[in-house]
């Protein structure tokens, strides 16, 4: 489109004319569009308007330049449409659901919540220290005070219509929020203790019921004995979920897919194949597509067929690549002298020694071998590849018994005792050179103390850690914020494996479905960047094996 000749002098105006050649459409210029399958002609040009749709508009007079005001329409917000069709329920917080999870208080979609007055108590009780908890009942304070900031009115009255959680960003929350500002007719047992706390909320659940006829009155409490009272006193209650990334522990992510009995006769006719650098490439396309994962790996064992071993390397569309495994069940391929002994734990090694992966999970039983093949894979990438600098090796501290109490030296003999697995297992691979001699492997082992470093997880706020291979055991008892800390000190070239066993939660109020291993599982399946094998098989010894199916 040509551009109007320059002003000739100072403040000349454009004419009309030229104005309305600018904001005109030109018809010509749209008979360039092709069909859909041809490239288009230029591609930085994007056309948002329909060409059948303007030959019949109406032709509207031009307007003058200076009163042309655009009216933008008003953003309407989006009304959340609610689950059920009945009135929204009230649900009563306790103290232990805040404290457990600050955001609960915007998860509850389109119902209200109520806080009895000794909520606010407890919680004010809690809030001094440097423990998770009080840090929570800290966020729930500043909450419930941004919330209580935008009341329309500043007596009780404000109080008593709701404030609409919505108001402070939180979309996803279209309830109301109510405290308790008057004194209810409590009428409890004579059995039950008038001064506790969870009593005077109980009273509150039973007085709330009476009044709020028109619709369901719940509490909800992480407390087992306190929903229990409350069932004994005919009054519903129900545990805190929204917390757990999973309903059920079995639906977990595992990382591995048999493929079907049929795959070669389904996915043989469009297979394209070809060898890259001495692996097998595989491009199939099927219904078995949709249903694979990026890095997540197919196996095909049949009798009378050669199996197959390989991992799902790129998915576009509805085709996907395979590629065949690296083999570390022989020797030849051993780390640090360590070899798979199962399919699950040539998979693992496959993920430790993949330079593409940033973030890997490995889940199962005691006995399956994720300390020592973490452990091998590291030393090896740091000794001999010089890939990453050292090794970081970081825990939970939390005692299966009784607690010891304070513990004395630095930070690393502080962490000594809890890392009784990392010396069991650089005693295994430190025997596995047996042409070295005693003072060969005194030797070694020395320099392999020297590139692993105890870290203690109080001091990892503000840290970042580069071209680090960070060993993270025992990552069941994390929590989802936990979780998250640590996975984001990772800088450039580093590598973090987190380790742990489901079944074995010693941290209070976690579970399978609220840890955050299952939690750093969910969200990071498919990414490209990362992997997850849960190892099912132990290699510890039959010993072992046995008990951790009968005990």
């Amino acid at each position: 489109m040509p551009l109007p000749k320059p002003p000739a002098k100072r403040a000349t105006l454009l004419t009309q004319t030229d104005f309305d050649s600018q904001a005109a459409p030109k018809p010509g210029k749209r008979s360039q569009k092709t069909s859909s399958s041809a490239e288009p002609a230029s591609p930085a040009e994007l056309h948002l308007y329909d060409s059948h749709a303007e030959a019949v508009a109406p032709v509207l007079p031009p307007v003058a330049p200076e009163h042309h005001h655009v009216k933008r329409p008003a953003v309407e917000p989006k009304v959340r449409k609610p689950r059920g069709d009945g009135p929204p329920k009230l649900f009563v917080l306790d103290t232990n659901v805040l404290m457990h999870d600050p955001m609960s208080l915007f998860r509850f979609e389109e119902h209200d919540i109520y806080l009895p007055m000794i909520t606010l108590e407890e919680l004010d009780s809690h809030k001094r220290g440097m423990t998770e908890v009080a840090r929570n009942a800290r966020q729930v304070s500043r909450d419930l005070d941004a919330l209580a900031a935008t009341m329309g009115t500043r007596d009780a009255s404000g109080m008593s219509e709701g404030l609409p959680l919505a108001r402070t960003g939180h979309r996803e929350a279209a309830g109301k929020l109510y405290f308790q500002t008057n004194l209810l007719d409590v009428n409890l047992p004579a059995g039950l203790p008038q001064g506790k706390a969870d009593n005077q909320i109980l009273g509150v659940v039973q007085a709330l019921r009476e009044s709020e006829t028109k619709r369901d009155v719940v509490l909800v409490s992480k407390d087992i004995n306190m929903r229990i009272k409350a069932r004994a006193l005919g009054l519903p209650a129900e545990d805190y979920f929204n917390d757990k990334t999973l309903e059920d522990g079995d639906l977990l992510y595992t990382g591995v897919l048999q493929l079907p009995a049929d795959f070669w006769d389904r996915h043989g006719k469009t297979m394209e194949s070809w060898n890259q650098g001495g692996l097998t490439y595989y491009r199939i396309s099927g219904p078995l597509v949709p249903a694979l994962l990026i890095n997540q790996f197919v196996f095909f064992e049949a009798p009378g067929a050669a199996p197959l071993y390989a991992k799902v390397t790129e998915i576009t569309g509805k085709t996907a690549v395979l590629r065949t495994l690296r083999e570390y069940t022989h020797t030849k391929n051993a780390v640090w002298g360590v070899t798979a002994r199962n399919r699950e734990q040539n998979f693992a090694l496959n993920l430790l020694m993949d330079p593409e992966c940033d973030f890997i999970t490995l889940t199962g039983t005691a006995g399956t071998g994720k300390t020592l093949m973490t452990l091998a894979a590291g030393l090896s990438q740091v000794m001999d590849d010089r890939r990453y600098t050292e090794i970081i090796v970081t825990r939970v501290t939390v005692p299966v018994g009784e607690d010891i109490g304070f513990l004395p030296g630095t930070e690393e003999e502080k962490m000594g005792p809890w890392m009784g697995a990392l010396d069991d297992n650089l005693e295994v691979l430190s025997k596995s050179d047996g042409g070295a001699g005693e003072w060969g492997r005194a030797a070694t082992n020395d320099l392999v103390r020297s590139k692993i470093r105890i870290k203690s997880l109080n001091f990892m706020r503000g840290r970042t850690f580069l071209n680090k291979y960070v060993i993270i055991d025992e990552a069941q008892n994390l929590t989802p914020k936990q979780m998250k800390t640590l996975i984001t000190r990772a800088g450039p070239g580093t590598k973090i494996v987190c380790l742990g066993n489901l079944a074995q939660i010693d941290t209070p109020y976690l579970t399978e479905g609220s840890s955050g291993l299952t939690y750093a599982v969910d969200r990071f399946k498919g990414w490209p960047h990362s992997g997850h094998i849960m190892l099912a098989r132990g290699e510890r010894s039959r010993l072992a094996d046995f008990a951790s199916e009968v005990l």
